[in-house]
């Protein structure tokens, strides 16, 4: 998520009330989260375990709970509380505006598109031209959507993340500012749900096409010309390279890469990153050859059983 406008080192402590290490005048240009975060950006940590890994990122600057040797070139924002002054941030660059019309005044909505009764379109939403979207459908704001598109009845583009921290009396959820791109020739089943990214865009690749009663997580990156079939659940930050065949049932698991042209078997599980051009199956997935000979040997453990027993 990118600011407005350039702001200070010194204007984003005064916002969050925090200590900071470096000069007072170092340009922060947004914030991100540690998977998309960009030369320019803050991005938050909070454990020890993921320390290394911010100090060492492109971020700019580290949000972090612990004073720590500040690296070369970069700047620090010493909190409490990294997660909830990272909120502070989000709110206070991306607030949410209630909406004053079922179509937003602006709105920008392109030549020969169709909007179905009931539609409801937010604030700054970008859609292209030759698009049917059918009745129902909700359109958070900020979303871009290009040419070509379909999009079937009562899915929603641009819900929040579902990205929560455990506190002790409840769940805090971390707020979203970001949001979705969908490329041209892309269309959309009836009652899918796609998130928002954090701080990023959950991007869906020109040419796909997803069934109904699909979910795709936040900052997910989805490629060009796959298909996703019904009832998949697809979990944050993963990327689905070009051409992939996902069939139904399929859960993903967050942060995972798919590889091109790869094709995944109906009622699998994907717990892991699967290579480019070969077909999985099973939960947890595996190459389908390997997959079926296990349950093959499988079958035939009563058999070896009874063999045993006769011995």
């Amino acid at each position: 998520m990118k600011f407005p406008q350039p702001q200070s080192l010194l204007e984003i402590s005064e916002l969050i009330n925090s200590e900071f290490i470096g000069d007072h005048h170092f340009e922060i240009q947004g914030i991100n989260e540690i998977h998309v975060v960009e030369e320019g950006d803050i991005v938050f940590v909070d454990h020890p375990k993921y320390y290394d890994k911010a100090l060492e990122s492109k971020a700019s600057v580290i949000l972090i709970n612990k004073k720590v040797d500040c690296p070369e070139g970069k700047a620090l924002l010493i909190s409490d509380d990294p997660f909830s002054d990272f909120n502070k941030i989000t709110r206070h660059f991306s607030p949410f505006t209630a909406a004053d019309a079922q179509i937003s005044k602006t709105a920008s909505i392109g030549l020969n598109t169709v909007i179905q009764p009931n539609v409801f379109i937010g604030n700054n939403v970008k859609i292209g031209n030759n698009c049917i979207i059918h009745s129902n459908v909700s359109i958070y704001d900020g979303v871009e959507i290009g040419n070509n598109v379909q999009i079937h009845a009562s899915t929603v583009l641009g819900a929040d993340a579902f990205y929560y921290k455990n506190r002790p009396l409840e769940h805090d959820k971390l707020l979203s500012g970001g949001s979705v791109k969908i490329e041209d020739d892309v269309e959309i089943g009836a009652l899918c749900s796609i998130d928002k990214g954090v701080s990023g865009i959950t991007l869906i690749g020109k040419g796909t096409k997803i069934d109904n009663q699909v979910q795709i997580g936040h900052d997910t990156i989805i490629g060009k010309k796959c298909l996703i079939a019904s009832q998949t659940g697809v979990a944050g930050c993963v990327v689905v390279e070009d051409e992939v065949t996902i069939w139904g049932q399929v859960g993903v698991a967050s942060g995972l890469t798919i590889g091109t042209k790869a094709i995944i078997f109906a009622q699998s599980g994907i717990s892991k990153n699967l290579k480019p051009n070969a077909t999985y199956f099973g939960s947890p997935a595996e190459d389908i050859k390997t997959k079926y000979r296990e349950l093959a040997y499988i079958k035939r453990i009563p058999e070896i059983i009874k063999k045993i027993k006769n011995l």
